[in-house]
């Protein structure tokens, strides 16, 4: 039977009305803003030592050039750095008369107009329009093939991908504020499928014009790959390089952008979580471009406003875990783990994920957060802003000093932090709790119960075979934590999937069933008896994390004879 699903009208009617075309058609000017935006920052910013900021980007880009080269890298890189490396240190470096002066700031253009063309993508309709019907066909092919593996598959009928994208929260509140502003959508990060889900989901399912986003540059070494994203205005990101200039010149393309009415989409913990929690850190550096955007709005007289909308992506399984929860423990425990395969840059691997997504039951959710202004104050479908006493603000009194609006880098990095720390509040509330975390959570505590002395990589040593879980001992530790999630749920301080209303025994059950879909070593999985059991306790404590911020250990009490876990001899 087909759920009901509400499939959103375009917030923007007509394509060349959105304003990711409208800068794509005008971007030979934009660059030269943001040539002319960078340029002045940094020479502001770097009076007295401009020349060695410059050496120090040439040299780190030809370490770059030399140690890890890319396809995607232009074929002049190496010809490009080498000279003007020639001409810093034939008329500038060492140097303080006036031409050395204009020749360092001459090799600084240079330089930013470089990244500038680098980072700026395009947004092209006929590309948009045949990716559009193409992954829509590709998915739904996919999605229909799959389900008709099995018999319940045949009865279905024709399905499409959006049946399995459980989008939730007031859609409605977001679409009415593309009226009002610009819309930032922060999402969290957790697999490399977060990127087309979300764009599809907006696309298809709330009917929102298409946003900028950030794309890494490697992604771009695959032909087909960069085709479409150099067409459907993606931005790109190049992780390698970590110099001033460089971040400096993507934060003023970012800040532009915004200004310009650009709606943004970016991952504001910078990358995908490694460890399975939610995102308690964000970068700060494309977030404080969400803040100075307001602030210049609010300087040139505008009542445009900017609005953080945080997304919760929630997943019963994710492609990567494995490797992600690999990395994290090498960096968090430097121990020298064997390196695993990241799957999820494998095309074979990607798609065998997707297969297994389709041919089973276990849902994605987003979760759309309580739309924000740049302080973090919730709005309204009419963008007003307002306080936690539901007293209406302006933001303009946010950026105001004797009564007039002006520029204080400190100040806004204050507001930055505070932002930060709004989100990722909202996170936690807006997070859906499934019966996959719920259980996972459960079963990790459990061993860390049975194993007090043990610290945590002492815990992820121990043999999985050596050790069953009791169904009712299980059974127990979720029930008292459902309890817990209730009460929370009555005070909307977090999200619960429909099934953890279920009886405790049906909860376990699913929530163990979806953890066995996908890896190759399940994390939980029935034994003969019934009873649980795990094939990678590692595996297992990645998905035990996504509630560990949560502290929900505190509510167990573990004096019941029922908890126990069983070891083998």
């Amino acid at each position: 039977m087909k759920k009901d699903i509400t499939i959103y009208p375009r917030v923007i009617e007509h394509i060349e009305d959105w304003p990711i075309y409208r800068l794509s058609k005008d971007r030979s000017e934009f660059i030269r803003e943001i040539d002319d935006f960078t340029f002045r920052r940094l020479v502001s910013k770097h009076k007295s030592d401009l020349a060695d900021v410059l050496v120090k980007t040439i040299y780190h880009e030809r370490i770059r050039i030399k140690e890890a080269p890319w396809k995607v890298d232009p074929p002049n890189e190496r010809t490009f750095w080498n000279k003007i490396s020639k001409r810093l240190i034939k008329k500038s470096l060492d140097r303080h008369d006036p031409e050395s002066k204009e020749v360092a700031e001459e090799i600084l253009q240079k330089i930013i107009h470089r990244y500038s063309e680098e980072i700026v993508g395009t947004f092209q309709i006929p590309t948009f329009r045949f990716a559009q019907r193409f992954l829509t066909a590709f998915f739904d092919r996919l999605f229909n093939a799959a389900v008709g593996k099995s018999l319940r598959g045949i009865f279905r009928g024709r399905r499409n991908l959006y049946e399995r994208l459980n989008v939730i929260g007031d859609v409605e509140t977001v679409r009415s504020l593309f009226k009002h502003g610009t819309v930032v959508v922060v999402p969290t990060h957790s697999s490399n499928l977060d990127s087309i889900l979300v764009g599809y989901a907006m696309d298809q399912i709330m009917g929102l014009p298409s946003f900028s986003y950030g794309a890494g540059l490697n992604l771009y070494n695959f032909g087909p790959a960069a085709y479409f994203m150099n067409r459907l205005g993606a931005y790109r990101v190049d992780r390698r390089k970590k110099n001033p200039i460089y971040l400096e010149t993507l934060k003023t393309m970012s800040n532009l952008s915004i200004q310009r009415g650009v709606n943004s989409l970016f991952f504001p913990g910078g990358t995908r979580s490694r460890s399975g929690e939610l995102e308690s850190e964000l970068k700060m550096g494309l977030l404080g471009t969400a803040v100075e955007a307001q602030r210049a709005l609010c300087q040139a007289g505008s009542d445009k406003k900017i609005f953080i909308v945080p997304l919760v992506l929630c997943y019963n399984f994710v492609l990567e875990a494995p490797f992600l929860i690999e990395q994290h423990l090498r960096i968090t425990g430097k121990e020298n783990y064997i390196r695993l395969k990241d799957e999820g840059t494998s095309v074979r691997a990607w798609l065998r994920f997707v297969w297994r997504f389709f041919s089973t039951t276990s849902d994605i959710t987003l979760s759309l957060g309580k739309p924000m202004d740049v302080l973090g104050n919730f709005t309204d479908g009419k963008g007003r802003s307002f306080d936690r006493f539901g007293n209406e603000l302006s933001i303009r009194d946010y950026f105001t000093t004797n009564k007039e609006v002006n520029a204080d880098r400190q100040r806004e990095e204050e507001y930055t932090k505070l932002l930060a720390d709004r989100i990722v509040d909202r996170y936690h509330v807006e997070n859906v709790v499934l019966s996959s975390h719920l259980v996972a959570y459960c079963v990790f505590e459990l061993l860390l119960h049975e194993n007090p002395k043990l610290d945590l990589f002492g815990i992820l040593r121990l043999p999985p075979d050596d050790y069953v879980f009791p169904l009712r001992a299980v059974e127990e530790v979720v029930e008292q934590i459902q309890d817990k999630l209730f009460d929370w749920e009555r005070q909307g301080k977090i999200r619960l999937a429909p099934e953890l209303h279920r009886p405790v025994g049906e909860v376990v059950r699913d929530g163990v069933k979806n953890l066995g879909i996908f890896h190759a070593e399940k994390p939980l999985g029935f034994n003969k008896a019934g009873d649980i059991v795990s094939s990678n306790f590692r595996v297992l404590y990645f998905y035990h994390n996504r509630l560990e911020n949560y502290h929900l250990n505190k509510g167990i009490h573990w004096k019941s004879e029922e908890i126990e876990v069983l070891k083998m001899d």
